[in-house]
C-alpha cells in the first residue's frame, strides 16, 4: 500500500466519525495545551530571572577574596588577621599580594586583574548646604568601563582630585539645617561640582578628627541596581592615604594583600572555569554565573515537574484513545476480513489503524498547541501587570517577560502526541491485523 494511499484512508476513516473523534481528541488537546502552558512558565521565569540576572552583574567579573581558613577575619586598611584551625596552630593565609595577581593575570581567559579597597571608616560628602553619608571605594583602574560601567552623564574615568559617583549618591543628600515643616530641598546635580569628602576617626581618648578633600564629580554612572548606584569611586591610591590615616600605619600590600581583587574573562562561558582555578589556588572566588548556574538547574527541575503534569494528562487521554480504538474495531470486524480478501496483508491493516490512532493524536496535538499558546499569551499578559505593579512598588525593573514559548515547544509537542497516540492504538491494530479472514467475514 503507498504511503498516501494509507494517508487517503486514515483521513477518510476518521471523517466519517467526527464527533468520536472529537470526543477523543478534545483529551488530547487538554494534554498538550497542559504541556504547551506549564513548560512555558517554566521557561518564561527562567529567562525572566536571567535576564535581570544580566542586567544586575557582568558575567565575565569574578570577585576574589583572600582566604583564612574556617575562622579568619579580615578588617579594611590592608591589616589581615591570622587564624586557627581546631588544634589551635596558626593556618597560613593565601593572600591577594602582588604576586599572587601576577599568578591570577597568567590563568588563560583572564583579560584584566583589577585591585580594589574600601575606607571602613565613616564619611560624609557635603556640596553646599547639603550632605550625605557615601561610600568610598578604591578601585586600581583609570577607566571604570574595564568593569562594565557606563556614565549617565560625563565619563567614567578616575584620576588625582576627582571622583565618580553612583545615580543615587545625590539622593541620599539632606540638608541638616532645615527647619521642621519646611519642604526638603531637591537632590542636587552633583555632575563636575566641586564637593567636600569627609572623613573621620577618633583617637585613643575618642575625640573626632576630620580629614577633608575637596573632589570633582567626573561622572554619574547609570542605575545597575546593585552597589555602584550608592557608592563613590576614587582610584586605589587615594583610598589606601585614607586608610593609612585612620589606622596611623602604612599599607603594604605585599604583605598584607588586598581586600579584593575584580578578575575580568574574555568570556561569560570561561568565568566558571576561571573561578575553579582560583579557588584551587587557595582564594575565594565568586562569579555571577555560579548563581546563574543554580538558577538554571532549579527551573529546569521546575520544568520537568511542569511537563510531566501535562504528561499525565496527556497519558490520560492515550486510555480514551485506546478505548476509541478497541471499539472501532468491533464495529469494523467485517470490514478488515474483506480487506483481507481483496489482498490486504497483516502490515497494511496494522498501519492503516495505528495511522487513525496517531491521526487522533495529531489532530489533538495541533488543537492543543493552538489552546496552550493562546492561553500562554493570557497568562503573560496578566502576569506581566501585576509583576509589573510589584516591580513599581519595590522600586525594582520590570520584568521582560513571565510565560516564554519557544520554537522547538509546540514542535516537541506535536510528535509527543502523536506518538502517544500511535503507541495507545498499538494493542488494538495488532488485534486488526492477526484476525483471520474467514473468522471476520462471519462476525456479525
Amino acid at each position: 500500500m503507498k504511503f498516501s494511499d494509507l494517508l487517503r484512508l486514515v483521513f477518510g476513516n476518521l471523517s466519517r466519525r467526527k464527533a468520536r473523534v472529537a470526543l477523543t481528541a478534545i483529551g488530547v488537546v487538554i494534554g498538550t495545551a497542559a504541556i504547551v502552558v506549564l513548560v512555558s512558565l517554566g521557561i518564561g521565569l527562567q529567562k525572566s530571572a536571567t535576564d535581570q540576572l544580566y542586567g544586575i552583574g557582568d558575567l565575565t567579573l569574578i570577585d576574589v577574596m583572600p582566604a583564612y581558613g574556617g575562622g579568619g577575619m579580615y578588617y579594611g586598611g590592608g591589616m589581615a588577621v591570622q587564624s586557627s584551625d581546631s588544634s589551635g596552630k596558626p593556618e597560613e593565609p593565601a593572600l591577594l599580594t602582588n604576586s599572587a595577581l601576577a599568578q591570577l593575570r597568567e590563568i588563560p581567559g583572564v583579560q584584566i586583574v583589577i585591585p580594589r579597597d574600601y575606607f571602613f571608616s565613616p564619611s560624609t560628602l557635603r556640596y553646599q548646604r547639603m550632605e550625605g553619608g557615601v561610600n568610598i571605594i578604591g578601585i586600581a583602574t583609570d577607566d571604570l568601563a574595564n568593569l562594565g560601567m557606563e556614565a549617565e552623564q560625563g565619563a567614567t574615568t578616575l584620576s588625582k582630585g576627582s571622583m565618580v559617583i553612583g545615580v543615587m549618591i545625590p539622593k541620599n543628600f539632606y540638608d541638616p539645617t532645615l527647619r521642621p515643616g519646611k519642604e526638603p530641598p531637591p537632590p542636587p546635580d552633583l555632575y563636575n561640582q566641586q564637593v567636600q569628602l569627609v572623613a573621620m576617626k577618633w583617637d585613643q581618648s575618642g575625640n573626632e578628627i576630620r580629614k577633608t578633600l575637596s573632589l570633582r564629580v567626573a561622572g554619574v554612572l547609570k542605575e545597575s541596581g546593585g552597589e555602584p548606584d550608592y557608592s563613590i569611586y576614587l582610584p586605589l591610591d587615594q583610598v589606601r592615604l585614607l586608610n593609612e590615616w585612620v589606622n596611623g600605619t602604612r599599607i603594604n600590600y605585599n604583605k598584607t594583600g588586598y581586600n579584593q581583587v575584580i578578575v575580568k574573562v574574555d568570556d561569560p562561558d570561561k568565568a566558571m572555569d576561571v573561578a575553579d582555578q582560583i579557588t584551587a589556588m587557595g582564594f575565594q572566588a565568586n562569579t555571577p554565573q555560579s548563581f546563574l548556574q543554580g538558577i538554571n538547574n532549579t527551573f529546569l527541575i521546575m520544568q520537568i515537574i511542569f511537563g510531566g503534569v501535562g504528561a499525565i494528562a496527556l497519558l490520560v487521554a492515550a486510555i480514551g484513545i485506546a478505548n476509541t480504538m478497541a471499539m472501532s474495531i468491533l464495529e469494523r470486524t467485517r470490514e478488515i476480513g474483506l480487506m483481507k480478501a481483496v489482498g490486504a496483508t497483516n502490515r497494511d491493516v496494522l498501519s492503516l489503524f495505528l495511522g487513525e490512532a496517531a491521526g487522533i493524536g495529531f489532530i489533538g496535538g495541533v488543537g492543543g498547541i493552538i489552546v496552550g499558546w493562546l492561553s500562554a499569551q493570557a497568562i503573560n499578559v496578566v502576569a506581566l501587570v501585576y509583576l509589573a505593579g510589584q516591580a513599581s512598588q519595590q522600586g525594582g525593573p520590570p520584568p521582560s517577560v513571565a510565560v516564554y514559548t519557544p520554537i522547538w515547544l509546540p514542535l516537541f509537542a506535536l510528535i509527543f502526541s502523536t506518538l502517544i497516540g500511535m503507541l495507545s492504538g498499538l494493542y488494538p491494530a495488532l488485534r486488526a491485523a492477526t484476525m483471520i479472514p474467514v473468522m471476520a467475514l462471519k462476525y456479525e
